[in-house]
């Protein structure tokens, strides 16, 4: 199976006025698993698009109610576990590869929405960010270390004294 491409996706590390960072718990799993929103890019579309795209999709909030902070650098890229390779996505990859992007979350929680058209997540929280990879399902666990990495300066700089996150370069 390690002849299958990797499915090309984005991901949002959301950061809150506090600097901490929404994860949502899935609904297709029977493990605690906790992840940032993320998904596939469709056809003719970029990794920023998709990335907004599945933002509002998992979490309903609007593009409006963020602001880009950064983008990481690179993609970063994650294999399934073989038992589960052939069995999700319709058996057509053998993991993910990965755009990420910060961004500062300018609403009110009351505006998370998880309940939407598609649900992904049975529930959600903020969490500090050095806590996301004891989160996730171990085989991405790698890729969100490497995630973390590559956005925690941003998010340290971001973050201002009276709590909301200033706006830095991408």
């Amino acid at each position: 199976m390690s002849d299958l491409p990797y499915r090309p996706c984005a991901g949002v590390m959301l950061a809150n006025r506090d600097g901490r960072v929404f994860v949502g718990q899935r609904l297709d799993s029977t493990l605690e698993a906790w992840q940032m929103p993320q998904g596939g890019v469709d056809p003719g579309e970029d990794a920023l698009t998709a990335a907004i795209r599945e933002l509002g999709e998992e979490t309903g909030i609007a593009p409006h109610q963020v602001t880009l902070i950064a983008e990481a650098p690179g993609e970063f890229v994650y294999d399934l576990p073989e038992d589960m390779i052939g069995k999700i996505w319709k058996g057509k990859w053998r993991g993910q590869r990965q755009r990420w992007f910060l961004f500062r979350f300018d609403g009110q929680d009351s505006d998370v929405n998880i309940a939407t058209s598609h649900p992904e997540f049975r529930a959600w929280r903020w969490v500090d960010a050095h806590e996301l990879p004891r989160l996730i399902v171990p085989f991405k666990k790698k890729l969100y270390e490497d995630v973390l990495a590559a956005l925690k300066p941003h998010l340290a700089a971001g973050k201002r004294s009276d709590g909301a996150v200033a706006e830095t370069s991408r």
